[in-house]
């Protein structure tokens, strides 16, 4: 393999990384939350919030800070995923 070849993951293993047990935290702003959790009231609007998002890209929680993002990987014993 030369240094110019990229190995790529198709979405159908990257749905399954993990095995349902990596996680990834997206940052959110209000109008992107709101799409995203569409049965969510009264999100406070200007904000950033924080989804945790299993690998396959299910929202799994939305919260107002990366502290309580991180607790809820913590409590399904989750692995966070590092996503660029």
């Amino acid at each position: 393999m030369n240094e110019n070849t990229h190995l790529l993951m198709s979405e159908i293993e990257l749905a399954h990384l993990g095995n349902g047990e990596v996680a990834y935290i997206k940052v959110l702003s209000t109008d992107e939350a709101e799409k995203m959790f569409p049965t969510v009231e009264g999100l406070p609007q200007g904000s950033h919030l924080y989804a945790l998002h299993g690998a396959d890209g299910t929202p799994i929680a939305l919260t107002d800070t990366h502290q309580a993002a991180l607790g809820h990987a913590m409590d399904g014993e989750l692995e966070i995923a590092s996503v660029h």
